[in-house]
């Protein structure tokens, strides 16, 4: 079995922010063409990621989250021969309360229902209990992370703004 992560045993044990958290988008294995979501909480130790693994409990179906290190996520990226493909800064307002529900979510099994109750829903509720506005209209981590047309007019915009700056040699205020 790939490696997945790992178990968290005690609540407390790990030291995060989440107040800077990031949702993280990897590729999918096998047939799953939607990905698979996570939530990276930043710590003086470089930081956790967290997720809804679906490996070695109860056929795959009704396990405990795992989490792991930098160097436990570039393990399993290598060993399920996943990739990054996109990451979401997410403000959460209510870093303490998004904790305490990271918490309780790891302590207890999590039931895999695919499409409704999926590693997307699971990163949803931790945001939402943080006071978080982040909220996907699909639960295809593919799509669910994609920018929106908002984000792309704002990128693109800024980009423009950068271009004109820089070829007339305006000095920014």
């Amino acid at each position: 079995m790939a490696y997945e992560g790992e178990l968290l045993h005690a609540g407390g044990t790990l030291t995060i922010d989440l107040g800077r958290a990031t949702v993280i988008a990897v590729s999918g294995s096998g047939p799953n063409f939607c990905g698979h979501l996570m939530l990276h909480a930043q710590s003086n130790m470089g930081g956790y990621y967290f997720h809804v693994a679906t490996g070695d409990q109860y056929a795959g179906i009704h396990g405990y989250p795992r989490y792991m290190n930098e160097d436990g996520f570039q393990r399993y990226l290598s060993e399920n021969q996943k990739s990054v493909l996109r990451r979401v800064p997410m403000p959460i307002p209510d870093p303490a309360a998004a904790r305490t529900k990271l918490e309780s979510l790891m302590s207890e099994r999590w039931t895999w229902g695919v499409l409704p109750n999926n590693c997307v829903s699971f990163v949803e509720e931790v945001i939402a209990a943080g006071g978080g506005t982040w909220a996907s209209a699909s639960n295809c981590p593919s799509v669910a992370t994609a920018p929106t047309i908002i984000n792309r007019i704002s990128e693109f915009l800024n980009r423009l703004d950068s271009e004109i700056y820089r070829i007339y040699r305006v000095p920014r205020l």
